[in-house]
């Protein structure tokens, strides 16, 4: 009967349920299996990350499914729901290479809350379509989202919505935000790339646009996953995940980063709604420089930068998130009221 449970593993979102069901079948919770021998199901892994995953579903509403996006590709979508009254929406614009499922803390810390998470997989990510981590042009992420934009709008009629966006989608949401910030109440930025590295010189970027153009498939730059958090469960379920891609990212994508890096510093100053910008002091991935750049360069009067000592790039998945969750939603609650 187990095998028949593990056997049922592949894709990561499934693990919820697994987790449900091995519930069920040894009457206990399931953090006790870590203790077993490993050849008992042969999945260490898998194992390790049940530690990590919620009930979702018993305590909110799971919805999910595709609209077609830019050049007809398939965007794939969730969204999460309290069981009561929804008091604001979190729009969540997830980061590079993984995609808006593995954001389980935020949406088992937010949900019971009363808001309503949603979140697209961009194209080339997770389980929208694409070739994985390829675009033609950094709009491509952003014209998803308008749609996607219209269709929460139309299910959460005249609730607020808040965009949320980390990493890779921190630079999204900025970019965005600088012709479409009418949309939302306020947003929430986490370790933004939104500033060009200080040891790319012009050669390089210039070099870069070139390789774009010829190659644009070529893999330039690798993810040390090591510094994504210092749970490192975190890391080892990352690292297992079918659905992150794991190569290096393309040349064309890290030219039109680029592009939207120099656009964002350029004009962060058109960003005026309320802001919150976070960022790890340790993260290693994205240098919180850039957290401070963007704090210094909106436009907004309601701005917070918060630095949290020491945490790593995902400040979600650090054993200390709580502490981040509930200042969050203590800036929000003033925000919405």
């Amino acid at each position: 009967m187990l095998d028949d449970y593990i056997s049922y593993l592949s894709p990561i979102d499934q693990l919820i349920n697994l987790k449900r069901q091995m519930q069920k079948f040894f009457k206990f919770n399931p953090r006790i299996l870590l203790e077993l021998p490993l050849h008992f199901c042969g999945c260490a892994i898998v194992l390790m990350s049940l530690s990590l995953l919620s009930d979702q579903g018993e305590n909110m509403k799971h919805i999910d499914g595709t609209f077609k996006g830019v050049r007809n590709i398939d965007v794939y979508y969730q969204g999460w729901l309290p069981d009561g009254e929804v008091k604001a929406v979190l729009f969540i614009v997830h980061g590079l290479g993984e995609y808006v499922g593995r954001y389980t803390n935020v949406i088992d810390y937010f949900v019971p809350r009363g808001y309503a998470i949603y979140g697209v997989d961009h194209i080339g990510h997770g389980k929208s379509g694409g070739e994985r981590e390829m675009l033609v042009r950094f709009e491509d992420y952003t014209e998803p989202l308008s749609t996607f934009y219209k269709m929460v709008a139309g299910w959460q009629p005249g609730k607020p919505i808040v965009i949320y966006g980390h990493s890779l989608g921190g630079l999204i949401t900025s970019f965005y935000l600088l012709e479409e910030q009418a949309k939302f109440k306020a947003a929430i930025i986490s370790a933004a790339g939104v500033k060009v590295p200080d040891n790319i010189s012009s050669t390089t970027v210039l070099l870069g646009k070139v390789l774009s153009a010829l190659a644009p498939k070529a893999g330039i730059l690798g993810l040390d996953t090591t510094y994504l958090s210092h749970d490192k469960n975190v890391v080892d379920l990352y690292n297992a995940d079918p659905l992150v891609f794991h190569g290096k990212t393309p040349a064309r994508l890290a030219a039109e980063m680029l592009r939207a890096m120099k656009i964002v510093s350029g004009t962060a100053g058109k960003i005026t709604l309320p802001v919150f910008i976070l960022h790890g002091s340790g993260d290693k991935i994205v240098d919180p420089a850039a957290s401070q750049m963007l704090y210094e360069k909106v436009g907004s009067k309601d701005r917070t930068l918060k630095i949290y000592d020491g945490l790593y790039h995902e400040i979600h998945n650090e054993p200390e998130r709580e502490v981040m969750f509930k200042e969050v939603e203590d800036w929000l609650q003033t925000r919405l009221n």
